[in-house]
């Protein structure tokens, strides 16, 4: 778990992480460089939940070597399956990322949503429901490993 406290808004408790894979973590299907080791970082703390459509086909292959958990979406608009991923998981405990259309619900539902502007950019509805933006997922995933760097972002 990953727990700290943002003064003016209260204690943050982190079970789950949910993330987009294309786009996010991945460019054009392909692990973006630092990631799986970051993500296994966060594993000893959190469980990982990789969400995707795998528009490339390339998830499982290589996402093989990161302790998580898989979804590949079935429904044609992906937003509400992955807000009902992020559902199932108690929200409250949740810190999402993504950069797309299809992430929104889930960055909004979630306790921490967290944008990514990668290698695709970042949907302005994205940007809008996420609580924190960074440039690139390494940076976002550092958060959660450093959560002070949060905890001066988001204090009020």
């Amino acid at each position: 778990m990953v727990t700290f406290n943002i003064p003016g808004k209260g204690s943050v408790r982190l079970n789950h992480i949910v993330l987009d894979f294309n786009g996010t973590i991945a460019r054009d299907g392909v692990l973006i460089d630092g990631v799986k080791e970051r993500l296994n970082k966060l594993a000893e703390q959190m469980e990982v939940h990789i969400v995707t459509a795998d528009t490339f086909g390339f998830c499982q292959e290589h996402c093989k070597g990161i302790k998580s958990n898989i979804h590949i979406l079935t429904a044609e608009v992906g937003s509400p399956e992955k807000l009902k991923i992020t559902e199932s998981l108690a929200v409250e405990n949740v810190a999402a990322v993504g950069n797309g259309v299809n992430d929104a619900l889930m960055l909004k539902a979630a306790a921490l949503g967290i944008v990514v502007i990668g290698p695709e950019g970042a949907s302005i509805k994205a940007l809008r429901e996420a609580d924190v933006i960074v440039k690139d997922i390494n940076d976002g995933l550092d958060l959660l490993l450093n959560p002070k760097r949060l905890i001066a972002t988001l204090r009020e």
